[in-house]
């Protein structure tokens, strides 16, 4: 399985070959590669009044992306902007879930936006944490209840820092079963 992961811009290069051995390291099953092309965000998505942009249109983008283009099996949208869906006033991220399509931002995930000084490692370990809870939905794994799991919900960033970037045993069962499905519907 492979999975490829489109930044926008502004997102540091660095950091993403990083994200990419984590990623690479607690999701075994797949593969994944940082795609050259950058992800522009899409204007519609903008909420002028809230002065963010939605998170489900930015996924509507990239699941179009992917529909064209069969060269992996799911996308990872990596943007640095302030992110919602009604009826929430932030998400780190969104997935389709089941589905091909993730998206998270790393902007309420930088410790400046608390008013802290930037710290590179801990950028990368809440970004690390949210892309594998955010593909995890692409799996189609839910939400858990395990405050360490990193499928639990994260409310807010504390909940972030507290849950690991691993799949409880729990997690990792039900991804072990639903991609061993997925192999054998596709063999």
């Amino acid at each position: 399985m492979k999975i490829g992961v489109q930044t926008s811009p502004e997102i540091d290069s660095a950091m993403i070959s990083n994200l990419l051995e984590n990623l690479n390291t607690i999701i075994p099953e797949a593969t994944t590669e940082e795609i050259q092309t950058k992800f522009i965000l899409p204007k519609e998505a903008y909420d002028k009044k809230r002065k963010q942009y939605r998170s489900d249109t930015i996924l509507n983008e990239l699941a179009a992306k992917t529909q064209k283009d069969r060269t992996f099996n799911r996308i990872l949208g990596i943007v640095d902007t302030d992110i919602f869906r009604p009826p929430l006033n932030f998400v780190f991220g969104e997935a389709e879930c089941p589905g091909k399509t993730a998206v998270i931002s790393v902007y309420r995930l930088k410790p400046e936006f608390y008013e802290r000084k930037p710290d590179e490692d801990l950028l990368l370990e809440r970004t690390t944490k949210e892309a594998v809870h955010e593909l995890g939905h692409t799996f189609g794994l839910q939400h858990c209840p395990n405050p360490f799991c990193v499928m639990y919900f994260s409310n807010s960033i504390f909940e972030t820092d507290r849950k690991q970037s691993l799949f409880c045993n729990k997690c990792t069962t039900n991804l072990s079963n639903i991609t061993s499905l997925q192999r054998r519907r596709t063999d």
